[in-house]
């Protein structure tokens, strides 16, 4: 197995973007704010011209994806998907590695309460949790969670 880590280009958007909606429909407790034409053009026209947003490619196939931004003087991970026959073989670990060489005094990220593997998988590597929260404040209406995560294991 070969698994390399790029920054994604406007040609991986399709590709991007099916990860995207593949994990989502997999979420029947947060249902899409968008439809899929309108996740296809934010893809194309906004996630991947502002940058940040690498990929995974396993065995020559992209395999999962990131993007982080720095906002009010953090990092804050925004999206991180693999795609499922990709799940568990290092593909979100090696993405979390690449966001992690960053110099930043921290990161963030908001992720479903009912996400459970997400979840586990944070904490699993140093994640911590800071706050529940009722949905309110994402797209979703969802219950949410937010995490921090700090370089070098730093409380």
């Amino acid at each position: 197995m070969t698994l390399s880590i790029r920054e994604a280009g406007l040609a991986d958007a399709d590709a991007l973007a099916d990860i995207y909606l593949a994990c989502r429909r997999e979420m029947p407790y947060a249902p899409l704010a968008h439809d899929e034409a309108s996740v296809r053009r934010w893809f194309a026209g906004a996630l991947l011209p502002s940058g940040g947003a690498p990929l995974a490619e396993r065995d020559g196939e992209i395999a999962g994806f990131a993007a982080w931004a720095m906002r009010d003087g953090s990092g804050w991970l925004d999206q991180l998907y693999v795609a499922r026959r990709h799940r568990r073989a290092g593909v979100g670990r090696a993405l979390l590695a690449r966001m992690a060489a960053r110099p930043m005094p921290a990161c963030r990220l908001f992720v479903f309460q009912a996400n459970a593997d997400a979840r586990r998988f944070y904490e699993a590597h140093g994640w911590r949790l800071l706050s529940l929260g009722d949905g309110q404040n994402n797209e979703e209406r969802c219950p949410d969670a937010l995490y921090q995560w700090l370089p070098d294991g730093k409380e």
